[in-house]
């Protein structure tokens, strides 16, 4: 009987896989270009009845996203 793992570093170490649960402590932290990734602030559902509001809802999820590590800046 043989055993497949789920996750796995292939051979040289240049990709990793998972394919079960990367479980991330409170302790631990996951970063991408030295810049460190973690949930975006929670962007209220957009109430705006004119373009200009929408634009101002936009910019404010964009500027979570930024601010989270899930999008560059300029």
């Amino acid at each position: 009987m043989g055993y497949n793992t789920k996750n796995y570093t292939e051979q040289g170490g240049e990709k990793t896989v998972i394919g079960g649960e990367l479980a991330v402590t409170a302790e631990g932290k996951v970063t991408f270009n030295g810049t460190q990734l973690k949930p975006a602030a929670l962007q209220a559902d957009s109430t705006a009845v004119d373009v200009a509001d929408l634009v101002a809802d936009f910019n404010a999820l964009l500027l979570k996203l930024k601010t989270a590590g899930l999008m560059e800046s300029e």
